[in-house]
């Protein structure tokens, strides 16, 4: 019989992961007496449980737990599900010390609480397991971590144990496999070594991020691109104030709803003033600032603006979760009966940008209107209708998520997938009903009568912090040569080339090529290998021979030589590579 797990059957590999973190479980506690059990969910590709206990877990200990979790496997224990009236619960679980599932309890506040137990482990669970353990043989414990019960630094400090299971021997080890790419990817050994960017965690503080020049260049061309692609598609670029007062937050709901998220408020002569969030009530303004008639719209508004979130110090990493990041974001106000147009504009836009930057895989998710939201069902009805119909109309596949709307519309998540194959959330399609009619945003229609407009708001690549973090994995740093921020460095066999190489790169950079030259007293085989390691896309060595000639040796960041040839020569070729964004084998 074929393994019900194989062929992506995400139902299965719920349970069997959420199964082996029980045995996981299990297995610490029979190891390390004492230790106090909080949560252990399934996640993407694994599981983890976090552990409250006086033992400081270290590697060495995570190969025990593995060798005891196999011994219970093989014991084929079935899983049972279990109902228990709360208050017998709470005694229960009491007389254990296991403080946090009586927490868990009363935060339920239900008459009756549920148990999973298998072989003699018992954990309070709903549930949403294997039959029993036999199946649970291809797995691994990969890290621990430190974590926060329920996220709050106030809390009981945890540790964190993450592991991953798989129905068969070869998904295990394909994933494991993708796993040590991923580290050799890891953007923030990667932004080091390449010298792209640093985080000044002591002396400036987590989460904000410092663009060091050849970072700092990328996303200088990243910004170019979308800018002119966007100028070309009707947009209008504005800026917003970094900081607005309280009151406009307060107006949008940000206060009420996200005040979580925003950082505290700053005072300026007796007022409260917010760092910014979130960009579209800024865009807001600038629409109000003056009337409308309906022939105007849509009008597009662009900006690639710096918002800042309070993120906890926790869950902050790289460029992937910080506290200051900018979005390439844009507000369209349009019409009702404009939304599916737009929507088909948008994810054409979408579609090509993405393709441009080596992202041509992805995920589309619709998600409908939820429990609570603001406008009419029959509006939403529209707007989810507009939005089906875009995406129906370019013929995309995509799938409905139900309720998970955000309250004040529908919206379209796009899932890029990168050259590991991970999914990554950036780009977004959002209708919002709420804050036009919050703040008035309104336009003249042809009876001369003031009509609430639609706002989408749209996001291409999300966060360009993060967006840069997913394309030095994405291309392990070696970026293509339209975006890299040296595309060429000029090597010279001895000294008596450096006059030559240095005029070579001054013309170059002239014609707006991006061009080193490293006339230092290494040998050539050390300054190949150091431009190598710099993952530059195109080495130019110079020797006697090609200086009398004004010819360059041509030699590709990974080792093809495309033999000598004239300087200019060289100019046309990376020309038609820039000119045609054309990208690397990954």
């Amino acid at each position: 019989m074929e393994n019900p797990g194989l062929n992506g059957d995400k139902d299965y590999l719920f349970k069997l992961r959420h199964s082996t973190t029980h045995v996981m479980a299990q297995a610490v506690q029979e190891l390390f007496p004492g230790t106090r059990l909080t949560i252990g969910p399934p996640v993407e590709d694994g599981f983890y449980y976090d552990f409250d206990t006086s033992h400081h877990f270290i590697p060495e200990d995570l190969e025990k737990i593995e060798k005891r979790m196999r011994q219970i496997a093989e014991g084929n224990h079935a899983f049972t599900m279990s109902t228990h009236n709360s208050d017998e619960a709470r005694e229960f679980w009491g007389k254990r010390g296991e403080k946090f599932k009586v927490e868990i309890i009363d935060d339920l506040k239900a008459p009756t609480v549920t148990y999973c137990s298998h072989d003699t482990f018992t954990d309070l669970c709903r549930g949403h397991h294997l039959d029993t353990t036999k199946d649970i043989r291809h797995f691994k414990l990969l890290k621990i971590a430190g974590s926060y019960w329920r996220g709050d630094e106030k809390r009981e400090q945890l540790q964190r144990i993450y592991g991953t299971a798989w129905p068969s021997k070869k998904e295990l080890e394909d994933y494991l496999h993708r796993l040590e790419e991923a580290k050799k990817r890891d953007h923030r050994d990667l932004g080091q070594k390449l010298d792209l960017f640093s985080i000044q965690h002591e002396t400036v503080g987590s989460g904000l991020i410092f663009w060091h020049p050849k970072g700092a260049m990328v996303r200088h061309l990243m910004e170019t691109y979308l800018k002119e692609t966007l100028l070309k598609e009707g947009y209008d670029f504005v800026y917003t104030p970094h900081i607005a007062r309280l009151d406009l937050w307060k107006i949008s709901g940000h206060w009420d709803y996200y005040r979580e998220n925003m950082f505290s408020p700053i005072e300026i002569e007796n007022q409260p003033y917010m760092l910014k969030p979130m960009n579209c009530p800024g865009h807001i303004q600038i629409f109000n600032a003056r009337l409308h008639s309906y022939r105007e719209l849509p009008i597009r508004l662009a900006e690639f603006g710096t918002v800042y979130r309070f993120e906890r110090s926790g869950v902050m990493h790289g460029l992937m979760r910080v506290r200051g990041f900018t979005q390439d974001d844009a507000h369209i106000f349009c019409r009702m009966d404009q939304i599916e147009e737009e929507c088909v504009h948008l994810l054409k836009l979408t579609l090509q940008i993405l393709k441009a930057f080596g992202f041509d895989r992805y995920d589309i998710k619709l998600s409908t209107r939820p429990e609570k939201y603001s406008g009419t069902p029959e509006g939403w009805d529209i707007a989810e209708g507009a939005l089906k119909k875009a995406l129906e109309a370019l013929q995309l596949k995509y799938e409905i998520d139900p309720g998970e709307g955000v309250f004040y519309g529908p919206k379209i998540d796009l899932k890029i997938r990168d050259s590991l194959n991970r999914e990554w959330q950036c780009s977004t399609v959002q209708v919002d009903f709420n804050l036009p009619q919050k703040f008035g945003v309104t336009y003249r229609d042809a009876a001369s009568k003031d009509v609430n407009a639609v706002m989408i708001h749209r996001a291409l690549l999300g966060s360009l912090e993060r967006f840069m973090g997913i394309l030095i994995e994405h291309y392990g740093g070696a970026f293509p040569a339209w975006l890299a921020p040296v595309q060429a460095k000029i090597l010279t066999i001895n000294e008596a080339q450096a006059d030559f190489a240095r005029s070579l790169a001054q013309k170059k950079s002239a014609q707006g090529f991006r061009v080193e030259v490293d006339d230092s007293g290494e040998k050539i085989n050390a300054k190949v290998r150091e431009a190598t390691l710099q993952k530059i896309p195109y080495m130019l060595v110079v020797g006697q021979r090609e200086m009398e000639k004004g010819e360059v040796s041509v030699r590709k960041r990974d080792g093809t030589s495309l033999g000598v040839m004239a300087a200019d020569a060289f100019n046309q070729l990376l020309a038609k590579e820039v000119s045609e964004k054309t990208l690397p084998a990954n």
